[in-house]
């Protein structure tokens, strides 16, 4: 029988399974009191999905306020958090916009379809505020590379990432693949995309104007992902808990395709006064969030919705976070034109609602009313934590175990053989095993991608305007220091884009950690966020959205705080884009930055003592701003030939990628004073290796004067010679440092 509202007021006692659904013995209490009386099974099931935590950011929000409150004025800004993306002017009358989400705990259960329609939901997201999808990227982690569960999840992950991405015709242009023990049993599996438009094609997610129409068009709705992310991001994974596994979306990249083509057709015809895309929790999340951001009413008829089974109940259909579907909000003098767009691209629609004045969310079931809300306390108005936090009692000891008292490599071949061990390092080593299975050049706008320091892609094909984005975090600093480690973050991922000559404009963040209901680990939030905030504010660059992920842990074991960091800069025109190799003329290389003695948390550290601890590099934005004036200046006026950042394994895995991407060597020498080790080896922030033609020093070393910008010279790029030679200590050929760097991944994956 079905739950109406006339049975949840006859019957006010029944029991309800709201602990099952995930709600609190308070947050249940608190609907109650919503509606005056108990909810029916319907209303319960939408609130039990929009106030979860992936949906509501219950014990988020409170420290997300902060990205509006530090917000740096910009004029770039057109749409900010709280939109399904955040948009940014890059001028000439285009916008683009971009963030990145989560899909780590469907992409355990179901590698393949968790990171398939993880890359379907954020396209989406991006295609729903009238952009055309340009882009996507996927910042991954996962358990050690050895680990036979790693063996299960990364290769699944890869092909649904790679599988979807390439079926839509997007290009792939850059992410991260970073492995450590704390993502085992819970890998990260974040995704990115990038769209472009003109600015009079932007739309937002309202439902405005009362007698217009709901329509609800794409794939049908089935009985996969009921309760999927939404709850099972929410959710500890623990053997001794509930039994939290719904079934994982099932994607279909050939439908989405359509959907995107029949969604901007539509868009830009006109024919649409609002539009959302159904992602987490579903319907129950389009509708609520329509209503509330329009006119404050909707009436909806469930059993119009088109199934692809039969037997769904209509709590499921309400749950059900079936892929490839949007909800738009039609005139109904434009009802016939949007159909008719659908079934030109072969595309499922059908009305399902209206909009209402009645300043509530009703939805009926074959003649019967099974929910009357108020839509804002669904979508906008859920329980709000205060969660209590307190700096781990761990902290101080970990700080204070500093890797100093680590032996360090000293002679000509402890260093050589350091230098070989790192380059073929899991989190150093090549990933073209990863990018080998994305197609990285379709559209054919893909200017840089992966291994250099940014994706760049052209927006523009008449002026040659383009976008750059990174994505970047080191999760050990975050570790040691949570506040700077989102900072550190935050510098590497702008450092990125200005190494390839773009100008940084906006931030978007996915801020992956353990459960927010352990003060420890809500305290690594809590910094990691205000790290964020205030190096926006100092760096100049507004967060635009983004997402956060919880319960990122096994048991009682939460993964290394990891706040990943996306920047995205705009450059005029691609082809003066900064490469990260030296070309055939050559050039002279300098290190612009300060080298300290820093090797908390670094991959020398980690990889050759599996230690961690002490601090991590000491964060200096005005460096960084300075930095990046230099390496985008110097785009400009053409004054470099080659640029890399230094970060991950410090400025000898700098100088191997620069020299196995000319496919030709280099002879460096060490400054006098210098040890070798710490150049080598140290992860200082706020540096980039840079090349110049012979005769360009001069301008080189002016542009650095105006910016108080130290500069070294280290060396000079010989094309014409086999050999990485490090004067003094030793050499080692470009075909053993390409063995060694792409050696790794495949001895693993393909054994």
């Amino acid at each position: 029988m079905t739950d109406t509202v006339q049975h949840a007021i006859d019957d006010p006692d029944h029991p309800q399974p709201y602990a099952e659904l995930g709600l609190k013995p308070d947050e249940y209490a608190r609907i109650r009191e919503i509606l005056g009386r108990r909810p029916t099974s319907s209303e319960l099931a939408m609130y039990s999905v929009m106030w979860s935590e992936h949906c509501s950011y219950k014990s988020s929000k409170v420290h997300l306020r902060q990205f509006g409150e530090k917000k740096p004025e910009t004029a770039a800004l057109m749409v900010g958090i709280g939109e399904n993306a955040g948009v940014v002017d890059i001028g000439d009358g285009w916008a683009v916009t971009f963030k990145v989400e989560s899909h780590n705990h469907p992409s355990y259960v179901e590698p393949y379809q968790g990171a398939a329609t993880g890359v379907g939901g954020i396209v989406r997201d991006i295609m729903s505020m009238g952009a055309r999808p340009i882009a996507v990227m996927d910042p991954l982690r996962f358990g050690p590379l050895d680990a036979p569960d790693t063996k299960r999840v990364l290769p699944g992950v890869i092909a649904g990432v790679g599988g979807y991405g390439n079926c839509l015709g997007l290009p792939n242009i850059g992410g991260e693949v970073v492995f450590d023990e704390t993502y085992l049993g819970n890998p990260l599996v974040n995704a990115l995309c990038i769209g472009a438009m003109r600015h009079e094609d932007l739309h937002l997610a309202s439902a405005s104007g009362v007698g217009n129409l709901v329509v609800l068009y794409g794939a049908r709705t089935g009985g996969d992902g009921i309760g999927g992310v939404s709850v099972l991001a929410s959710e500890t994974f623990d053997a001794d808990g509930p039994a939290k596994r719904p079934s994982v979306q099932v994607g279909d990249p050939f439908m989405e395709k359509l959907l995107i083509e029949a969604t901007l057709e539509v868009l830009h015809s006109g024919l649409v006064e609002g539009i959302q895309d159904l992602g987490g929790a579903g319907i129950s999340c389009a509708t609520s969030e329509l209503a509330s951001n329009g006119e404050g009413g909707m009436h909806v008829w469930l059993d119009r919705v088109l199934l692809r089974d039969a037997s769904l109940s209509p709590e499921e259909i309400l749950m059900s976070e079936s892929q490839e579907r949007m909800c738009a909000i039609v005139r109904p003098e434009n009802l016939d034109a949007f159909m008719s767009l659908c079934r030109r691209w072969d595309v499922e629609a059908v009305v399902i609602g209206e909009v209402t004045d009645s300043g509530r969310l009703t939805v009926d079931w074959h003649g019967e009313r099974i929910v009357d809300v108020p839509p804002r306390t669904v979508a906008h108005e859920g329980p709000v934590y205060e969660r209590p936090y307190h700096r781990p009692s761990w902290q101080d000891a970990l700080q204070a175990a500093t890797p100093d008292t680590l032996p360090r490599p000293s002679t000509p071949d402890a260093l050589r053989a350091t230098l070989l061990d790192l380059v073929g390092a899991p989190n150093l080593a090549s990933k073209s095993w990863v990018t080998s299975q994305y197609d990285r050049y379709v559209l054919g706008n893909t200017v840089l991608a992966q291994p250099e320091d940014s994706g760049m892609v052209r927006v523009d094909e008449v002026t040659g305007r383009g976008v750059a984005v990174s994505t970047d975090c080191n999760g050990r600093f975050a570790k040691l220091d949570p506040y700077a480690g989102a900072q550190l973050a935050l510098a590497e991922s702008y450092r990125n884009v200005a190494a390839t000559g773009a100008e940084p404009l906006a931030v978007t963040n996915c801020l992956n950690f353990g459960s927010p209901e352990d003060p420890e680990v809500m305290w690594q939030f809590a910094e990691a966020a205000r790290g964020l905030a205030d190096g926006c504010l100092e760096l100049g660059i507004p967060v635009t959205g983004g997402n956060v992920s919880f319960y990122n842990q096994t048991g009682d074991v939460a993964i290394l705080p990891t706040p990943v960091v996306g920047v995205l800069g705009v450059i005029d025109n691609v082809e003066r884009r900064t490469p990260m190799a030296w070309g055939s003329d050559g050039g002279v290389l300098y290190l612009l930055g300060d080298t300290r003695d820093e090797f908390g948390g670094s991959e020398w550290a980690h990889h050759v003592h599996r230690h961690l601890g002490g601090l991590p590099p000491r964060v200096d934005l005005p460096r960084e701003r300075a930095l990046g004036e230099v390496l985008i200046s110097g785009s400009r006026s053409g004054l470099l030939a080659a640029a890399h950042d230094v970060s991950d394994g410090g400025v000898g895995q700098a100088l191997v990628e620069m020299a196995l991407r000319a496919d030709s060597g280099a002879r460096i020498s060490i400054p006098v004073g210098v040890d070798p080790f710490v150049l080598l080896f140290s992860e200082s922030a706020g540096r980039a290796v840079v090349v110049v033609a012979q005769g360009d020093e001069a301008r080189l070393a002016e542009i650095c004067t105006e910016q108080g910008l130290p500069m070294a010279r280290i060396g000079d790029a010989m094309p014409q010679e086999r050999t990485l030679q490090f004067d003094g200590l030793f050499a080692v050929s470009i075909d053993e440092l390409r063995t060694v760097h792409e050696a790794t991944l495949p001895a693993v994956l393909d054994a």
